[in-house]
């Protein structure tokens, strides 16, 4: 672990990790528009991007704007979206906020972080998404991945997902943050996951982690390690006991 350089240096070595890694980091939901990009980030809420990919074609092959969508009925919505889960809600969301975009936007998806945030279904982190990843304006949506390696990486203090938001904000330039929100999940999902972390598969925690989190691991491993040893020897032991 690197502890003698500076926030600001520690920072921009992460930053240069994750760029040689992820250069082009692609937006993980397919999507045409505003709209389609919308729905699926919606739909994403506790599912996994691959199952969503799955879903939205079903979905957009009926209704793929707004005034195809409230045609609908919410029960046929929730019939398509079921193995997303949470299928009751996300269809109320998703039929009501098309009437909205109508009523209110002339059909458009507003580019405006407040009026999506005033839809139904759509939150925060959902119309942070759509701010950065439809319209390219500056947003740093925080999800699991990212609140999680930015507490491990000593980034913020893991109180809270809004906290951890302005510490990212704060401490990362602004023309970065769309690209970093993606690069930072993706790293997240391949080198430094909630379950079955390695610290010798996450070079960033290793050169760059917060202590506290570098110790416990080395005592989990290492207690680990005394486990498969005790166990290697009652083994043996018993083999030995057996032959004789």
């Amino acid at each position: 672990m690197n502890t003698s350089i500076s926030k600001k240096e520690k920072v921009q070595a992460i930053i240069n990790i994750l760029d040689e890694l992820y250069p082009s980091p692609p937006i993980p939901l397919d999507h045409k528009d505003p709209y389609t990009l919308l729905i699926a980030v919606l739909l994403s809420a506790q599912c996994t991007d691959e199952r969503v990919n799955q879903i939205t074609p079903k979905l957009f092959a009926r209704a793929d704007n707004p005034y195809d969508m409230v045609k609908l009925t919410i029960d046929e919505i929730k019939e398509i979206i079921k193995p997303c889960g949470l299928s009751p809600m996300k269809s109320k969301g998703i039929w009501h906020l098309s009437d909205m975009i109508i009523k209110l936007h002339d059909g458009a998806v507003p580019q405006d972080l407040a009026a999506l945030e005033a839809m139904p279904g759509v939150g925060h982190k959902t119309a942070s998404v759509v701010m950065s990843q439809a319209f390219n304006v500056p947003a740093f949506p925080v999800d699991t991945h990212i609140h999680r390696l930015m507490y491990r990486w000593g980034l913020t203090n893991g109180k809270s997902v809004e906290q951890t938001e302005r510490d990212a904000k704060r401490l990362f330039p602004r023309e970065k943050w769309n690209d970093l929100h993606l690069q930072i999940i993706y790293y997240g999902r391949e080198y430094c996951p909630a379950r079955g972390f390695s610290l010798d598969k996450c070079v960033i925690t290793q050169q760059y982690g917060r202590k506290s989190f570098i110790n416990e691991v080395l005592k989990k491993q290492s207690r680990k390690s005394k486990l498969t040893e005790w166990d290697r020897h009652t083994q043996l032991l018993a083999h030995v006991t057996k032959k004789g």
